[in-house]
C-alpha cells in the first residue's frame, strides 16, 4: 500500500501527502503544532477537500519513526476493516464522476 521511504517525517512537517490504494484514499498532514501529524482516510473517487468530512475517518500519530510505523499500520487496518466498501468506492468511481 505505502512505502515508509515515500513519506520522511521530516517532510511531512513541510507538505502534506496524499495516495490511494484501491478505493481507499488517504491524506498525511502534519498539526498546527508540528509534533503530531494527522492521516485520513476517505473513499474514491474525490480530493480530500471535495469529500464530505462524514465519509472521512481520521487519526493522530506523534511526529517521529515510531508515529509514522502506527500511522502506516493503523492505514492497513482501515483497509482492512472496510474492504468492502473500499473495493466498491473503486469499482463505482467513474459511474460517480461520470454522474455529477
Amino acid at each position: 500500500m505505502i512505502d515508509k521511504k515515500l513519506i520522511p517525517v521530516g517532510g511531512l512537517k513541510k507538505e502534506p501527502f496524499s495516495g490511494g490504494h484501491h478505493g481507499m484514499r488517504y491524506f498525511f498532514r502534519s498539526d498546527e503544532s508540528k509534533e503530531t501529524f494527522s492521516v485520513f482516510v476517505y473513499p474514491e473517487p474525490w480530493s480530500f477537500e471535495q469529500t464530505e468530512d462524514e465519509e472521512k475517518c481520521s487519526a493522530s500519530f506523534p511526529m517521529s519513526e515510531e508515529g509514522m510505523d502506527a500511522a502506516i499500520a493503523w492505514l492497513f487496518e482501515m483497509y482492512e476493516s472496510k474492504k468492502e466498501s473500499w473495493t466498491a468506492a473503486e469499482k463505482n468511481r467513474m459511474h460517480i464522476v461520470n454522474a455529477k
